[in-house]
Order: C-alpha cells, then structure tokens, then sequence
C-alpha cells in the first residue's frame, strides 16, 4: 500500500515517535511524505520515504495529486488544531480529496494506531477492489 505521511510543526515529533514504534508495519510498504517530515522520519526510522516539497512549498500538493490520482492507500496526517494555519484551506481540499476517493485518514495518534494495525491485519485489502489501481 502507498502510504503519505504529514505533520503540522508542533506534531513533527509526534509523528517520528510513531514511526519508530511502527517501523515493522511502515517497512512493508510504500511511503512518501511532505519534505521536513520526511527527512526527520526518514532519519530517525531509516525508512524508505519518498520525500516531496515542504507542505508550504507545495508539499501537500503534490500529495494531494497523487490522491487524486488514485496513488495513495492511507493518510496520516497529524493535525496541529490548536494553531490557526494560512494552509487550511488546502488541508481541507486534501481531506475532501480522501472522501471522495475512499482513503482513510488518521489526523491524530490514536486513528492512527488504529489504522496502521488494521493494516497490518489485512483490513485495507477492499481498497484494491473499490478503487482497483490501473495497470
């Protein structure tokens, strides 16, 4: 499965924390992320991530064309929502991007546990019939 990871600056660390912990999981599959996060993930984790722009640099774009592109299974997005950002709006349209193409989402740590060890069970295994991924 594709997997896009994001993080708001004041969850940057969060994110990393959960990697490290999930590293078993995430190392079966394939990742991408926004630039910073990816970096500090990527060193702190050695995972393969492929790394785009920073979010404020288009970062969060570029993700949110591979979602409408059908090239992305799962979103951990770690929301800080306590911090107003000029970014929301694109935030929002990435969001309504996995709505309508029927990727889960996890904007905080405990969807995320859930999500990745559903994952890790197999539970995601429908998206290759509802969204097939053209060959």
């Amino acid at each position: 499965m594709n997997i896009a990871l994001i993080a708001h600056d004041a969850k940057k660390e969060l994110i990393v924390q959960f990697c490290i912990a999930y590293c078993g999981i995430l190392s079966r599959h394939s990742l991408c992320a926004t630039g910073t996060t990816g970096k500090l993930i990527a060193d702190a984790t050695g995972l393969d991530i492929q790394r785009f722009l920073g979010g404020s640099q288009g970062g969060d774009q570029q993700i949110s064309a591979r979602i409408a592109c059908n090239e992305i299974d799962l979103l951990l997005f770690f929301r800080d929502p306590l911090t107003p950002k000029p970014t929301e709006p694109k935030e929002m349209s990435m969001l309504r991007l996995c709505d309508v193409h029927n990727i889960p989402v996890a904007t905080n740590i405990a969807t995320a546990e859930v999500l990745v060890r559903a994952l890790d069970r197999g539970d995601f295994d429908w998206r290759d019939i509802v969204n097939p991924k053209s060959k």
